[in-house]
């Protein structure tokens, strides 16, 4: 039986190295599907205290750009290089403030994709399985296909 043809496929990354070997594998899929790749990065927002900390040392020009999306904006660059090095032709990023698993969700909704891919850190260890990752909490709640890369060991 062929593979599913995806017309979109979202992968999750922190920016971690076993976040990235998932990109590596989606954009490998994307490459062979000819599917787009969105790359998703999600992030919290300022704390209100260390906003205003930042302010009160460096000044209001200086303190709003220590805070909020520019490491997830890092994140998804490098990880669309790395995408396109393994052959995705059309990659897109999103990165968007809230818990990982949401942004995920969200993304996959607004771009119809039909594949959510993410690694498997924190499936094997206790935390993960006490209190939940985010492999595991996006496997429970996807409602398309979904493929856990095996990142770590």
């Amino acid at each position: 039986m062929p593979a599913p043809a995806y017309r979109a496929i979202v992968v999750g990354t922190d920016g971690s190295r076993s976040s990235l070997r998932a990109v590596e594998r989606a954009a490998e899929l994307a490459r062979d599907t000819a599917a787009t790749l969105i790359i998703a990065c999600a992030y919290e927002g300022p704390d209100p205290r260390a906003l205003d900390r930042a302010v009160d040392r460096l000044g209001d020009d200086v303190g709003y750009q220590i805070v909020g999306a520019s490491p997830a904006e890092e994140t998804v660059r490098t990880a669309s290089e790395i995408a396109m090095k393994a052959g995705a032709v059309t990659v897109r990023t999103v990165v968007a403030e809230g818990q990982p698993v949401t942004v995920l969700r969200t993304v996959v909704r607004d771009w119809d994709a039909g594949l959510l891919v993410v690694g498997n850190r924190g499936l094997n260890t206790l935390a993960g399985r006490v209190l939940g990752s985010v492999p595991g909490e996006a496997a429970r709640k996807s409602r398309v296909d979904i493929l856990i890369v095996h990142t770590v060991g």
